[in-house]
């Protein structure tokens, strides 16, 4: 056996274990994790920016019954310390260029391009040291200075750093022990508060003259934003991204972690800004890896809900991100055992951990539930939001395209073998069995990585129906809700409630103005009296660069009379003005097929868009109820069956080879009493 080849080989087996094999995050154990992340380091700051009003000249155009604009809420670049830990180089600048349709350098140095530029975007780095791994490559600065900027120094000079897994490993330790290192820092003197400061700082101003610099009215827009990354003491996430209404009216230094790590005074904070002018919203993510905590009955100290907390929570969280990278967070197939379509991209592992999460307390769907219940408990709904999707890229790149997706963690995801997609070869496979076995795994005799990347998936994108391309426009509709998530595709939805719905909606020209005059779109609420019923009229449209719609569903949630939980999935309306089973209310099979050779579909199968009035076979009247649509595509291949193609291998039999795109609307509240919005 080579030498050379042996040693390559150990190095491998190496990284696994530095890098806690790209279970989402890194060496460093979850209790240790959710110390550093509840480190409170610094003391809030309620300051305001005085910037300059932007100068915004042209036409925009205005669309009366509103449009689809597509983007993505959430993008780290290397101003995060993961981003740059793993490879990214690239600034909110270079984000938003990429954004408008611009190729952007991977890590590994090949091109990432979107095939159609996106409609909004949002850079939203890390609070919590924000800048600061980058700032260590600066030289003279005061931070490069310090013995813990060591690590982090020459690591993206790519041309004295090659991608090698000797680099890799160098990395993931530099990663690890970021945290640890640098609070230790702070704590011991070693490091002053005011350098951290400074720093953030900087990179604070330079995220908000990108935005500014690059938002065109009725083009491209914009937003300022960040993320808050807090943990539970379990690891469980309860991170969100924190949205500006302009970029004008902005807070002198976000909110971290490192303020406190309980989302409730974050809350306070936004409160104290909103009273200045500063309007934020906050969006939670990653629901899914919250260990139960993201989604719980009680309060951040464990004590009962009061009506304060609810409308706090209302006032400064109405969407969720429903699907991303990590994960999709609609609903978990034990919490929803009679939903076939449940089990899509479930990445049930804690974020940042090796740990398995709770799915009770972490899906939406639940949500839903838990959030009647409460309201039945006359303390309010605090979870009446509505949904989006976006990617959590570490590549500043939202690229959420199937067949040509390269994950999120840089150089840690750059080709197939750190993906978990395309096993190792034999030389590899007895290095890891013997260095790192506990990161790999035994999948039909092969060995392929282990842990949580295999299961991430190529998702999602933000869907708003607006009057303009503005950010006032897109804003409002975050804000009222008239929002939905897509897992990549550009699949459009309408989704509306109303009482006189008919069928003519279905043909008429006027069909969304009277939609809208008639009813109330996603995010709304609709009131009836006793003798009335709901009637829902849904419009979906498939992407043309994506494969064809199979089925439009209507996903319901409600209490019993005892304050039981229940859901139904319906099928509403099939391809091909195919009619609904009344009985199973499913679609009969539309015998789409995918050539796993290939990757190619089945001609003459599925429809371009589809449209029904539906109604709910099982209302009852005097019953609260929560109603969303689902809209899927036909059948299509995963990513890591792309890979496996690609590579000339068998894909995995432990992932889905093939899956079935899909879009969210958020959802329509019905009630047969007067809904009161505390």
């Amino acid at each position: 056996m080579n030498s050379k080849k042996i040693i390559e080989s150990s190095i491998f087996a190496a990284v696994l274990c530095l890098t806690g094999c790209g279970h989402g995050g890194s060496a460093v154990e979850a209790r240790d994790l959710a110390e550093i992340f509840g480190s409170r380091l610094f003391t809030p700051n309620y300051e305001v920016l005085a910037l300059p009003a932007e100068k915004i000249t042209g036409s925009v155009a205005v669309y009366p019954d509103k449009r689809a604009f597509y983007g993505d809420m959430h993008v780290h670049t290397a101003f995060s310390f993961d981003g740059y830990s793993m490879g990214t180089v690239a600034t909110p600048r270079d984000a938003y260029r990429y954004a408008t349709g611009e190729p952007l350098s991977h890590p590994a140095g090949f091109d990432m391009k979107l095939k159609q530029s996106l409609d909004f975007y949002a850079v939203t780095d890390h609070a919590m040291f924000l800048g600061l791994a980058m700032d260590a490559d600066s030289a003279g600065s005061d931070y490069s200075k310090t013995d813990v900027a060591t690590d982090f120094q020459g690591l993206n000079n790519f041309e004295k750093q090659k991608n090698t897994l000797l680099n890799v490993a160098r990395r993931a330790k530099a990663f690890g022990d970021f945290l640890p290192k640098n609070v230790g820092a702070i704590n011991s003197g070693e490091l002053p508060k005011e350098v951290v400061k400074s720093v953030a700082s900087r990179a604070w101003l330079a995220t908000i003259e990108a935005a500014r610099d690059f938002y065109k009215p009725g083009e491209f827009t914009t937003f300022v934003g960040y993320e808050y990354t807090s943990m539970a003491s379990d690891a469980g996430n309860l991170h969100r991204n924190v949205i500006f209404k302009d970029a004008e009216h902005l807070p002198a230094e976000p909110f971290s972690t490192m303020h406190s790590e309980n989302p409730e005074h974050l809350w306070d904070w936004m409160d104290i800004l909103r009273s200045k002018g500063v309007d934020s919203l906050a969006i939670p993510h990653n629901s899914n890896g919250s260990n139960g905590h993201m989604f719980e009955m009680t309060k951040w100290d464990g004590s009962k809900m009061d009506i304060d907390y609810v409308q706090k929570r209302r006032r400064n969280e109405p969407l969720v991100e429903i699907t991303q990278i990590k994960g999709t967070s609609e609903t978990h197939p034990s919490l929803s055992p009679d939903d076939e379509w449940a089990n899509f991209e479930i990445d049930d592992y804690r974020v940042a951990s090796n740990a398995k999460s709770e799915p009770n307390g972490s899906y939406v769907r639940q949500a839903y539930q838990r959030g009647l219940e409460l309201d039945r408990q006359e303390l309010g709904n605090p979870y009446d939001f509505g949904v989006i999707g976006s990617s959590d890229t570490h590549n500043a790149a939202s690229g959420v395209d199937e067949e040509d997706f390269v994950s999120k963690i840089g150089l840690l995801s750059s080709d197939a073998k750190r993906r978990g997609s395309v096993p190792f070869t034999m030389l590899e496979a007895t290095a890891v069995g013997t260095f790192g076995k506990e990161f790999s795994e035994k999948v039909d005799g092969r060995t392929y990585i282990s842990g949580a990347v295999p299961s991430f998936g190529a998702s999602g994108l933000a869907g708003v129906w607006a009057e303009s391309n503005t950010r006032e426009a897109i804003y409002s509709a975050f804000q009222r809700k008239e929002t939905f998530g897509t897992s990549g595709p550009r699949i459009s939805i309408r989704f509306f409630a109303g009482k006189d719905y008919d069928d003519s909606l279905l043909v008429n020209v006027d069909a969304i103005a009277r939609a809208y005059k008639g009813g109330v779109p996603m995010g709304g609420r609709l009131s009836l009296s006793e003798d009335e019923k709901p009637r829902f009229f849904i419009w979906a449209a498939f992407d043309p660069n994506s494969a064809p719609l199979q089925r439009v569903q209507v996903v319901k949630v409600w209490l019993g009379e005892d304050a039981s939980q229940h859901e139904a999935v319906y099928d509403a309306a099939c391809a091909g003005g195919v009619a609904v089973d009344p009985v199973s209310h499913r679609c009969p099979n539309n015998h789409a097929e995918v050539n796993l050779e290939d990757c190619s579909i089945s001609d003459g199968t599925g429809a371009s868009e589809i449209k029904t009035i539906w109604l709910d076979p099982t209302y009852q009247a005097g019953t609260k109820a929560i109603y969303y649509a689902r809209v899927l595509e036909n059948p299509t291949c995963r990513w890591s069956t792309w890979d496996a193609i690609r590579a000339g291998v068998e894909p995995r039999s432990d992932l889905q080879t093939i899956i079935q795109e899909r879009a969210w609307s958020s959802a329509i509240h019905v009630s047969t009493q007067p809904i009161a919005v505390p």
